[in-house]
């Protein structure tokens, strides 16, 4: 390759004459002689050629030259080539190693480079097994500040301790003996009404007059005939009546948590006898969304990481991923919205739990288009017209946190390496804010607040979507490099308008507050950034001065308090939260 980027273009020509030859023969001889002649021009380097392809060339964005299609191609749903040169050093390389590119290990850093988002630890205990300590404690925003904060080799992140599953079934009971611990349908119609008040706006991945039309066909059969149902449909019903059961406020926390766990391991029994690690069906899938989402509220942030690995491997199975005019041409048109807004469901749970974790996203390869996704229930009555671009904009916004944020913090490398990928980053998320519809970005806590009396739906996707948006951007103004220093201000501003969407949260929705593991979390870390600003800020000279009279800073440390109080209204009781305890005891030390 080298030999033929070096020939120059006037040997191209097939045939030369014999005074061309004689020409070139003599010509450096005539140079020598002539005086007045020009000095020989100094040798051009051959370009290096363009490994990317042509799209990313032209946006200049960071292609990682997959064939036959780049991921970036992918995700813009743009048409991916190659220069020809590219492809035969592509062949060239494919013939040396078969393994996809993998990303390169991080250099060591230097210890000069400060990190703001760092999570103080506890001190270890002697008398616990290590096994798993070393690869907790060495990752920020894990969970190492929740009570448990010594793992066992078998506790990944420290917290819940016992299988998630409680075993109350015989082995030959089968899905009868399942069916047979359904509450009354009136009771099990008030845990659905709840589940659809406070979990389905936020997530909003069921069609729900067709999950009512199976559901009260399930309730017509006979018992018999029930027995022989689909066991995904039953997961499905026992998963939902668990997650409303959480959200109730008419019993005690205990009793509360002993039937939701009860429902959730008869939701789990279900699955198991249809055998869902080799069967994967849109009811099933459903299912799982729900019961990863319960593993995590109910305090076992382990057992939903794992059972969400499952989760997206049976996603890929079913072809979830792949956009459906492709692998079932012949479905319905709503057919193909369902599977599209369940591949949306499955990928916003992946990015964001990622993203509290800090580990790799998993549900990375895909085809389906955002913009295919379009309300074929409008002329319903009922219907939310506002779900479809709620959905769009989580869609959207859980595909650039996930190429831009949750990959590089899963190695621990900065989110931005120069001041210009800061600033294209950040042009890239408020390109995504400009997307959302008008009611989901002016407003503010009085309007909100108001908005409340009439539609709560709206007001838990506003409060949950700006609580995403502006927690990603904290992050990549708190993330920094050699060359991009933390933008102390704008990680501030970010945490204030994240935390804000948190406390509007428990003031209008207080019981759904204490039960949303994952807002509680994110808020979590929102005040542990804030209050490692203000640590660092209180260390220059007039760091005092600042803090004291800055109305950035006052309004931060405002923040931390307002947090703490929460947190300890949440920790009161006899069943109070001990998670809460914790976090009030982290967060003390910051102030």
């Amino acid at each position: 390759m080298d030999s033929i980027g070096a020939v120059s273009p006037a040997l191209n020509t097939s045939v030369s004459s014999p005074v061309t030859e004689r020409s070139r023969n003599t010509a450096p001889v005539a140079q020598e002689n002539d005086s007045t002649a020009e000095p020989p021009k100094k040798k051009q380097k051959r370009n290096k050629p363009t490994l990317s392809c042509e799209e990313c060339v032209e946006r200049k964005t960071k292609c990682d030259r997959g064939r036959p299609h780049c991921l970036a191609c992918i995700k813009r749903q743009t048409d991916c080539k190659y220069a020809h040169v590219a492809n035969v050093l592509e062949e060239t390389n494919r013939s040396v190693s078969n393994g996809r590119r993998m990303t390169k290990p991080p250099k060591r850093k230097p210890e000069s480079v400060s990190r703001v988002f760092e999570v103080p630890r506890q001190a270890p205990n002697p008398h616990e097994r290590s096994a798993s300590r070393e690869s907790t404690s060495s990752s920020t925003g894990l969970l190492s500040n929740v009570p448990y904060s010594h793992p066992t080799a078998s506790n990944v992140f420290g917290i819940g301790s016992e299988h998630p599953f409680a075993n109350y079934w015989t082995c030959q009971g089968g899905l009868a003996e399942v069916i047979s611990v359904l509450p009354d349908k009136l009771q099990a119609d008030i845990l659905l009404d709840m589940y659809f008040e406070c979990v389905d706006p936020v997530y909003p991945m069921i069609h729900r007059q067709t999950f009512y039309a199976d559901y009260e066909q399930f309730w017509s059969l006979t018992p018999a005939e029930r027995e022989r149902s689909d066991g995904a449909l039953v997961a499905m019903i026992f998963a939902m009546i668990a997650m409303g059961t959480q959200f109730i406020s008419t019993t005690t926390y205990h009793d509360r948590q002993q039937t939701a766990e009860f429902y959730v391991s008869a939701a789990h029994q279900a699955l198991r006898m249809s055998s869902y690690l080799n069967k994967a069906s849109v009811r099933s899938i459903q299912a799982m969304v729900i019961i990863t989402y319960f593993l995590i509220n109910d305090n076992h942030a382990s057992d939903g990481w794992a059972f969400a690995g499952i989760l997206i491997r049976q996603s890929y199975a079913m072809g979830l991923h792949r956009d459906p005019d492709i692998v079932c041409p012949n479905a319905s048109i709503f057919e193909k919205q369902i599977r599209r807004k369940l591949w949306q469901a499955v990928l916003l749970q992946d990015t964001f739990l990622t993203v509290l974790l800090s580990l790799p996203p998993s549900a990375t390869h895909t085809d389906v288009n955002v913009e295919d996704l379009v309300d074929v229930s409008s002329s319903i009555a009922n219907s939310n017209p506002t779900d479809t671009a709620y959905i769009r904009g989580c869609w959207t916004l859980a595909n650039l946190v996930q190429e831009t944020i949750c990959s590089p913090r899963s190695l621990d490398l900065p989110i931005s390496s120069t001041p210009r990928q800061k600033s294209k980053l950040l042009a890239d998320f408020r390109a995504v804010y400009r997307s959302f519809p008008d009611i989901f970005r002016s407003w503010d806590a009085e309007s909100i607040t108001l908005l409340a009396q009439s539609n709560k739906r709206i007001v838990r996707q506003t409060l949950f979507l700006a609580s995403n948006y502006y927690h990603s951007i904290m992050l990549v103004h708190s993330s920094s490099s050699p060359e991009v220093p933390v933008n102390f201000r704008g990680a501030l501003e970010a945490a204030h308008e994240a935390i804000n969407a948190f406390f509007l949260l428990c003031a209008i929705f207080e019981n759904e507050a204490k039960v949303w593991w994952v807002f509680n979390h994110r808020a979590f870390l929102e005040a542990l950034c804030i209050g490692s600003i203000l640590r660092d800020q209180a260390k220059d000279e007039n760091g005092a001065d600042v803090l004291a009279k800055d109305p950035l800073f006052v309004r931060a440390k405002a923040d931390i308090l307002q947090m703490i109080a929460i947190m300890q209204n949440m920790s009161e009781g006899e069943h109070g939260s001990e998670v809460a305890r914790t976090r009030i005891s982290v967060l003390g030390n910051y102030l």
